[in-house]
């Protein structure tokens, strides 16, 4: 009977730590799942900002930037509703070399700002490849487009005092 009762107990012990190994095995894979969603959410979060930057790194026309630039800061407003894509079209037309390039900057602008949240990215990107391209007279008239634009429309706005000065130091003026 001593012999039967120990090997019960044998097996009862082996039962209990088969038992807590199973659930340590299934905490351990609970553990590395979650791990492996951080990781993953980091990779797609890294992989967003890449592509949110997407729309700007294509470009290569300075009138295409120009439109994005002025879209972008007209859209933080509020969707761009017709009078106010009119506005921009007639202030890209007078750089664009004809309508054609007016309709693609204008319609790739809308896209493009629409598919970035924050503005300040826009204009960090934008702006130097702007100045590289532009003389100081053609950037004086990139701002008094965006404040054209700015003050007609449905309801007009005002750029945010910081955006402009933002724009105006990644434009090359010198701001106070």
């Amino acid at each position: 009977m001593p012999f039967l009762i120990a090997i019960l107990g044998v097996l009862g012990a082996g039962a209990f730590w088969w038992y807590r190994m199973k659930a340590m095995n299934e905490a351990a894979r609970e553990v590395a799942d979650v791990v492996g969603r951080v990781q993953g959410n980091i990779r797609r979060k890294k992989l967003r900002k890449q592509a949110a930057l997407s729309p700007l790194t294509a470009i290569d026309d300075p009138v295409v930037a120009a439109a994005t630039l002025i879209t972008a800061l007209a859209a933080e407003h509020g969707p761009i509703l017709p009078k106010r894509e009119t506005v921009i079209r007639e202030v890209i037309s007078q750089i664009a070399d004809n309508q054609k390039k007016t309709d693609e900057a204008v319609i790739y602008a809308k896209w493009a700002a629409a598919q970035i949240d924050d503005t300040t990215i826009v204009i960090d990107k934008l702006a130097p490849f702007l100045r590289e391209r532009l003389d100081p007279h053609e950037r004086e008239d990139l701002l008094q487009m965006l404040d054209r634009v700015a003050k007609s429309g449905e309801q007009s706005f005002k750029v945010a005092d910081q955006r402009m000065l933002r724009l105006r130091q990644k434009l090359g003026f010198e701001v106070n």
